[in-house]
């Protein structure tokens, strides 16, 4: 398994516009990139996903060696 220090999740601004949230490692922290200047929409599914890279993401942080 390829390990992941970036995730991608779809969303939409309030004007329904697609936009993306990301999630990345800077050294010993957890990033969070809303779309600039917007409010990030997440559907159900979207929102599972962000939980899902905010874990992952803490996980890299906690294990640096396994990067």
């Amino acid at each position: 398994m390829v390990p992941r220090d970036e995730w991608s999740i779809n969303c939409r601004d309030l004007a329904g516009r697609r936009r993306d949230v990301t999630v990345f490692v800077s050294s010993d922290k957890v990033v969070l990139v809303a779309p600039p200047g917007e409010a990030a929409v997440l559907g159900p599914l979207d929102v599972g996903r962000l939980r899902a890279a905010l874990r992952d993401a803490v996980v890299a942080v906690a294990n640096p060696e396994d990067g």
